[in-house]
């Protein structure tokens, strides 16, 4: 019997395999085209541009930045949070948990093999996985409140509240997502040049 196929042609002539991802068919144009395109929320807020993945993951390195965190490598881990997303989706975690293990341990294997492909470590320190997180739940409040149409009070009950100092002045912008693409890779090669320094 013939085995399904377990891997996708990138763009750019990568083949990466999905059950065993090597860090060599990781491009970070593959990445940002990806992101791009991969709808927040599943797709369901407001605006005449879908959400992305990669405005959201953007603003979760922003987020990052702001709340203290300081080296330029776990500011790409950051920005990199949901790079595995670029070939697997953004599911909402009530999918997620309906899947189940096998969703994350795919998540595990794509995520180390896209941290090694740019220089960091497989596996995050605990205190910088959790930092990042933190960030996350601050930009999915952010998110919530401005354009998937929950009030404060709920986006609260399921984000925590920000600090104010971390979220003023921020703003979710709804963008082509070329533009978006753009911006990841040039962010991403800003934050590698800094690693190198």
């Amino acid at each position: 019997m013939k085995q399904p196929r377990a891997w996708q042609r990138m763009l750019s002539g990568r083949r990466l395999d999905l059950l065993d991802p090597t860090p060599l068919d990781i491009e970070i144009e593959d990445i940002a085209h990806g992101l791009a395109f991969v709808a927040r929320w599943n797709g369901q807020t407001r605006g005449d541009w879908p959400y992305s993945v990669a405005e959201h993951s953007l603003l979760v390195e922003e987020i990052y930045t702001r709340s203290g965190g300081g080296l330029a490598k776990w500011r790409l881990a950051a920005l990199l949070h949901d790079a595995p997303e670029y070939v697997i989706g953004d599911m909402i975690s009530p999918v997620k948990a309906a899947v189940g293990p096998g969703y994350g341990e795919l998540d595990l294997r794509l995520t180390a093999a896209v941290h090694l492909r740019f220089g960091l470590p497989a596996a995050l320190p605990v205190a910088v996985k959790k930092a990042i997180k933190a960030a996350d739940k601050v930009s999915a409040w952010l998110e919530a409140v401005q354009i998937a149409g929950f009030s404060e009070t709920e986006a609260d009950k399921f984000f925590g509240r920000p600090e104010p100092s971390v979220i003023k002045g921020l703003a979710i912008k709804l963008r082509p997502p070329a533009q978006v693409r753009a911006d990841y890779v040039a962010r991403h090669s800003e934050l590698m040049a800094l690693c190198t320094i």
